[in-house]
């Protein structure tokens, strides 16, 4: 799940000021690299702007380095998990995407052919309609479709995420609250990034394979390139060890809330339910911007992106493609990726255009307040962009 609205004052990464964290080696060589050395400094940089943890691992042609900073909980100020497993969010929709463009590659689906033609009767009233709505609008946040999130936490406090955290919806009900609102605009005419639109999806791809998109995900994507550690759990609460614990400040002024267990109402399907590990998010990236997950056409018609909003909180000049963000480097070019969050973290996987450099950025609390997101935001962008800009 992305919560960028807003409802929720932690729009974008934040994190509780003042906190003093150690920092964990970046390699266990004695003499780190200067790749190592870069990697160390900015994941401590975010760490010292309030994060309780981060974590980084960064894949290049000469290694792999890893950093980790910050603290594993608040409690035990146990060191952050080495390469533990996370909650992916909306990173879960890179994965849907992919098997998505499969299926269009194999002409069992058209990215022109719409939602009525594919789920009669599903995206209607309130001056929705379906049959305006393409495959390639919800892969591109194209639809206009309303943002079901605003339905099932109105009320952004703990209090909300206490009472309501263990509920679960159906897919068909978080689309059911979404169309109750009038479109945001009509399909294909502007961009606004909405987790409806991966619910339909989700949709869509048991529609055709007569299975889950789970199953098809495990079998498309995960089996292929032995990602042994990332997994589609649904609506189970709970994260294999090892992993860091996640904290989300509620208000400005209030306590850092533990939120490990995550808030089920949100990330338990197609928009974002997956857990994995940073081994396996470098993994599936670099295998995706190399081609060996999609045919030409399809990566083609995946990297073919639309301009996103100034105002839609990412960075200057990001483009959206179909479940792939594009997004400039600060060094000439441009990184492909995904990022997901929820209650209490935040994930960016990334990776250059040719997938010889990825990243995978994990940072474990959010904040509300607006003036330490926005500090947080800039830092985490920081460290991502510094990461695929280094030649060594």
């Amino acid at each position: 799940m992305i919560l960028h609205r807003s409802w929720l004052p932690a729009a974008v990464l934040a994190f509780v000021p003042a906190l003093v964290l150690p920092s964990a080696a970046a390699s266990a060589a004695p003499h780190p690299s200067a790749a190592a050395r870069s990697v160390q400094r900015d994941a401590d940089a975010l760490r010292d702007t309030g994060v309780t943890g981060v974590a980084v691992r960064l894949e290049t042609p000469g290694g792999t380095v890893t950093s980790r900073s910050g603290v594993g909980d608040l409690v035990t100020r146990r060191p952050v998990a080495t390469d533990g497993y996370l909650r992916l969010g909306s990173t879960t929709k890179t994965f849907v995407a992919t098997v998505l463009l499969q299926l269009v590659g194999e002409e069992r689906v058209s990215l022109d052919g719409t939602v009525e033609e594919l789920l009669p009767g599903v995206v209607s009233g309130a001056g929705n309609d379906g049959r305006t709505v393409t495959v390639r609008d919800l892969l591109q946040h194209t639809s206009g479709l309303s943002d079901y999130i605003h339905d099932v936490f109105p009320d952004p406090g703990a209090r909300t995420y206490f009472a309501d955290r263990w509920r679960a919806y159906e897919p068909e009900a978080l689309v059911g609250l979404a169309v109750r609102h009038e479109p945001d605009f009509p399909a294909g005419t502007r961009w606004a990034y909405s987790n409806t639109n991966y619910v339909l999806l989700g949709m869509i791809i048991e529609k055709i394979t007569g299975t889950t998109w789970e199953q098809q995900v495990h079998d498309r994507v995960l089996r292929p390139l032995c990602l042994r550690h990332t997994d589609t759990p649904g609506t189970r609460p709970f994260l294999p060890h090892p992993h860091t614990a996640n904290y989300q400040q509620f208000t400005a002024d209030g306590p850092m809330v533990d939120t490990t267990i995550p808030y089920r109402p949100f990330d338990s399907g197609a928009d974002g339910s997956m857990t994995g590990t940073a081994r396996d998010l470098n993994r599936f990236f670099s295998a995706l911007a190399r081609g060996q997950l999609l045919k030409p056409a399809e990566l083609a018609a995946m990297r073919n992106t639309v301009p996103v909003p100034p105002d839609s909180g990412h960075p200057e000049g990001t483009q959206d493609g179909l479940g792939l963000f594009f997004t400039p480097l600060s060094c000439g070019g441009g990184y492909l990726g995904h990022g997901g969050s929820g209650f209490g973290y935040v994930v960016r996987a990334a990776t250059t255009t040719d997938g010889r450099r990825t990243v995978t950025v994990s940072a474990h609390s959010r904040s509300g307040d607006p003036h330490t997101a926005a500090r947080q935001e800039d830092a985490l962008r920081d460290l991502v962009d510094h990461a695929l800009c280094r030649t060594g």
